[in-house]
């Protein structure tokens, strides 16, 4: 099963608020990632997900190996962390 990385990125970043998680979840899965993956290299940095106007917070959530790069597994595996309760990576900074 793919899990959509939309929601997870826009929860990530504090755009949506949890009544809006099912909509994005309908969402066309990878669709957020392309969009903010601006050299088309399959990875997420830092300066693409600030470029894109998101917040570190979120970045950080999802890196869950701390080597700048957010992967599509680590996009998945942050919304599965989100469906399961919300929880985020350890070592994640605490949301503002």
């Amino acid at each position: 099963m793919r899990v959509p990385f939309l929601a997870a990125a826009a929860l990530a970043g504090g755009v949506l608020a949890a009544g809006a998680l099912a909509a994005a979840a309908q969402a066309k899965p990878g669709r957020f990632f392309d969009a903010v993956d601006a050299n088309g290299d399959g990875v997420l940095t830092a300066a693409e997900w600030k470029a894109a106007g998101r917040r570190p917070e979120g970045f950080q959530m999802m890196d869950a190996n701390r080597d700048g790069q957010v992967t599509r597994a680590e996009g998945r595996a942050a919304m599965e962390r989100i469906r399961a309760g919300g929880a985020p990576a350890p070592g994640a900074a605490a949301p503002k």
